[in-house]
């Protein structure tokens, strides 16, 4: 299906895969939570970051919510972090911005994610492609992307 869907069956993950109409009107995350009747803080974006001294990196927050660039930084024992330009991000991971899966990148990084996604029973994350989604147990994510768990959202 995708490579990100290929690394979950690779892993015997459990995972279920949903589609839905993607008309691109409201930043693609909302758009998925809406479609899978979904509260936002339960769908998490993946943004491609380019941490100082690490590289790019992959940051997972709700929708709803903002990424903190500065704690994001702090988690990862640097002094700056900022969004990756969005060519260098698709490059990088070989999806379109939209579709940026934490699964079945090009390459292995550094991933972090937001402490609310622990909070949760079920989290859903991109496929690799507009109007796919991952839905799957939070600790599964963690434990196959080796991912750091942080407090990196922007709160209201």
């Amino acid at each position: 299906m995708t490579p990100a869907v290929d690394q979950l069956v690779a892993a015997g993950v459990d995972h279920r895969t949903i589609t839905y109409e993607n008309v691109g009107s409201d930043g693609f995350g909302e758009e998925a939570a809406g479609a899978l009747g979904v509260d936002a803080g339960e769908v998490f974006k993946t943004l491609i970051v380019a941490i100082a001294g690490v590289g790019l990196a992959a940051a997972l927050v709700p929708v709803s919510g903002r990424l903190d660039l500065k704690a994001l930084a702090r988690a990862a024992g640097a002094k700056k972090a900022e969004l990756a330009d969005t060519r260098d991000a698709e490059r990088a991971t070989g999806y379109v911005v939209g579709g940026i899966s934490p699964f079945g990148q090009k390459g292995r990084r550094s991933t972090f994610v937001d402490v609310t996604a622990l909070s949760l029973d079920t989290i859903y994350v991109s496929g690799g492609r507009r109007g796919l989604e991952i839905a799957l147990a939070p600790p599964d994510l963690v434990s196959v992307l080796d991912a750091t768990i942080a407090d990196i959202a922007a709160r209201p």
